[in-house]
This record gives C-alpha cells, structure tokens and sequence, in this order.
C-alpha cells in the first residue's frame, strides 16, 4: 500500500474534470520505456514461538527496520517514526499488521526484476538470522487471529481500520491477515491501457487461481484455495470488483476518473499528517465542499492519493497494476510478472489473448471471479469449460509474449524460464493451497505449525 513521502502544498490545484486524467495521460510510454514493477508482501514470525513482531519490541519490525539501512535503504519518517525505506531498488514499506512488502523498481526486464527480489530476500533473511525472525510467502495468516495481530504506526491505517467495519464484514482481514504479489505496467496510449485493461481483468481469475495460496484461517481449513480472493468480495463494494464498465463501448482515462470521483475517500493528507475523511465525497471536495477542509479544493497530489484507495482486481493509476494473486513461495515471485509481461508488452500476444476472452459475457465474468477463490481451476468459463481448459493456452500465449521481447540475461536465457513454476501448476493440475491441504491431511497429520518450516 502506497507511503506518501512528502507533502507538497505548491502541487497544481485541480481546475476542471478534464484535470483528473492528468496522471493517467502522463503515464503514457513509448514502447522503449515500459517498464516492470513488482510488488510482493511477507508475513513476519518470531522463529520460537511464530508470533508475529510488534514494531516496538526488541527484535520486532523496527529493529528490522533500521538494520535495513546497514544495506543503504534510507528511512521514511512519519510522526517521528520509521514507517518506510527507500532506495536503488524501490521502496521497503509496511502493511497494517507488519507484513513487510518491497515495492520494485521500474525496471526493464524480468531478469532485473528477480535480481531485484533476490537481493531484498537475502537482505531480510540475513536480518532474520540475526534477530530470531522468519519471512511466510503465504497468501494469509494460516494461524493467526485478528486479535493476536499488531497494528504499524502510520496514520492511513488508523483511518482505514476505523473505517472498514462500516462498509463490510472482512475489511480487518484484508488489512491485517493477508500478503499479495502485485505487477505494475505501462502503456503507450489511452487504446493501449484499455486494450491491456480489459485482457487483464478478464484473466485476472487465471492468476488468482494459479496463485492459490491462502487455504487456512486460524489453524485449520477455511474451505477456499485463496481466500485472500474471497475476503475482497466483503470488503468495500464502493471499491472492489470487476469494473463492468471497463468492457463498454468508448472506456477510456475520463470514464475511470468518473468511476474513482464515485469511490469513497478515506483521508486528506496536510501537513505530515493524515486527515479522516472517510466516506466523504471527492466531487465535494472538487467543489471547495469538503467538511474537514472547508473552503479548501484539492491538488493533483490529493487526487493521485485517492487514486491508491480503490482495490478493484487491476487498478489504474499512471500505470495498471495487477492485483489478483495470493503471495506465495519466493520462486514463484518472478512468474506473476512473467505472466503479465508476456501477455501485455508484446502486441501478437495481447492481441492473441484478447481474442481469447473478448465473447465473454460480464455475468460469466462476474461468475468466474466469485467461483474462483474455491474452485480455482476448476473455476467455470463464461460459455463453458473450466480455467483449467485455457490455462495451458494462456501460458502459451505468454511465452510467446516473452520469446518475441528476446530480452536476454548473460547467459544468453530469454525470459520465458520464469513461467516454469507456472507450467508446473499446469502440469500436476495442483495450484499451491491444494498441495499444502494436501501435506496438512497427510504427511503433516493436522498439525499446521509445519507450514513455518515448509514454506520459511
């Protein structure tokens, strides 16, 4: 989740409607400048007792924290606090219970971005070792209970957790119990991002599914593959979803501009700090009508953070990100940017996979998303057949998308390699939560603190 840095009081206030696709024009690249961002979440335990660290106590988050900086991260202050670091490789920031994520860099290509990974793991497992603490690539707690979980010192998440037992019943877990891995891309004009828009929403099911991650809620079997997938669906449905409206006729930056004027808000930032708003109405705050700011109308840095509080399964800011897999096994980090890489940055492949989905209806769109967070690949297709009967074809398509880049490493490798975890996934017909099921009613017998040791 994003960590405002800085507060800039001179940034342009927002003038008229056509003002608000600012960020999303700008986002536009030529081809040679696209880009790769990858985002994922770990969940932090104490290695003797899997507790999960306070920020606070010794050996907790903001030890880890500061010895973060021994490697030439440098730290982001709010409140006098550390809640965030940056450096050459992005940015090292906190979620509302301590789960530590690196948002990546911009980078060129998926041998850079899995370089970037390696490099922040053994960073934090070195850290690790040194303070007793342990990293989980799972898509949720397995174990732990809201209640058992610390709260991170930064001011958008005293809002947010005040706020979302308004709005839904599983707002808390999304916050506090659950990881992700996240891409981010770019796009050369408002066609392109609609065109990539579409195809990744449309496939979004396919990633949550060969994602599935999250099988457990509090040391026992919730029933889902990935209920991470499940707890968006009783989040907020001001601001989740599937965007029906991405599909129509005409969508472009100004329709989703409309759509995010509709999303609720959740706070202004002034002056190094953060002020409640939720629930209250941007259009109002367009009109000087705002009642925590009264008078006052928003700047391009107000808008830009409303744009970073919608949820819905692919997001758009100056770039669209992809938001539907569980975080999972550090080798499976590079394949989700693998996966969309290949399917969106080469034109013969995004053209490829559209066609693929273009006939699908927006109620067989609605009903692979909800099927999918317990059926995973057997998830059903709009017009018949389940995921499991594209996922091979979809993973074809990619690879293709990543022989045609020919981005090469050293080694004279292009990038498809990092698409083997997946066509493993494909191969044994298994997405990651039904082989840990699998180990938990087998060779595990039931007991669930093995999972720290499995997947550590």
């Amino acid at each position: 989740m994003s960590t405002r840095q800085v507060s800039d009081r001179n940034d342009p206030l927002i003038e008229t409607l056509e003002d608000l696709v600012i960020p999303m024009a700008k986002g536009e690249k030529p081809r040679e400048n696209w880009r790769i961002g990858t985002e994922h979440e770990k969940l932090v335990f104490a290695l003797s007792d899997h507790h999960a660290p306070s920020y606070d106590e010794k050996g907790g988050i903001l030890d880890l924290l500061v010895a973060l900086q021994d490697y030439g991260w440098k730290p982001v202050v709010e409140g006098g606090k550390i809640i965030a670091l940056a450096g050459a490789d992005g940015n090292v920031s906190l979620e509302p219970a301590g789960q530590l994520e690196l948002s990546g860099a911009p980078l060129e290509n998926l041998h850079q971005t899995c370089a970037e990974t390696g490099r922040h793991l053994k960073q934090v497992k070195e850290i690790g070792e040194k303070f007793g603490i342990g990293f989980l690539g799972l898509g949720m707690w397995p174990d732990k209970t809201r209640e058992e979980l610390p709260i991170m010192p930064k001011g958008r998440y005293e809002i947010m957790l005040r706020h979302m037992p308004r709005v839904g019943s599983l707002g808390l877990d999304m916050m506090l119990r659950t990881c992700t891995i996240q891409t981010n891309l770019d796009y050369s004009s408002e066609a392109d991002m609609a065109q990539k828009f579409r195809v990744s929403l449309a496939l979004q099911p396919l990633a949550t599914a060969l994602f599935a991650n999250s099988p457990f809620t509090e040391g026992k079997p919730n029933g889902f593959l990935s209920y991470r997938s499940h707890i968006w669906s009783d989040t907020d449905p001001a601001r989740t979803g599937m965007l029906p409206f991405v599909f129509e006729d005409g969508f472009g930056y100004e329709r989703y501009a409309q759509y995010m004027l509709d999303v609720p808000m959740y706070f202004v930032y002034r002056d190094g700090k953060y002020i409640d708003a939720a629930g209250l109405s941007f259009r109002d705050f367009l009109d000087g009508k705002l009642s925590v700011l009264p008078g006052e109308k928003p700047t391009l840095s107000d808008w830009n953070d409303h744009l970073s509080t919608a949820f819905p399964e692919v997001r758009l800011k100056s770039f669209l990100e992809m938001r539907g897999a569980d975080g999972g096994p550090w080798n499976k980090i590079c394949a989700l940017p693998a996966f969309w890489v290949g399917l969106l940055y080469d034109q013969g492949a995004l053209d490829a996979a559209w066609d693929l989905v273009k006939d699908w209806d927006m109620e067989g769109r609605e009903l692979l998303r909800s099927s999918v967070p317990k059926l995973a690949l057997d998830a059903p297709l709009p017009g018949g057949g389940t995921l499991r009967d594209i996922a091979g074809e979809v993973l074809a398509i990619s690879r293709a998308g990543l022989n045609a880049r020919g981005k090469l490493n050293s080694a004279g490798d292009n990038e498809s390699g990092f698409l083997e975890p997946l066509d493993e996934i494909v191969r044994s017909g298994k997405v990651p939560a039904q082989v840990l099921l699998d180990k938990y009613h087998g060779e595990w017998g039931g007991d669930l603190s093995r999972i720290y040791e499995e997947s550590y």
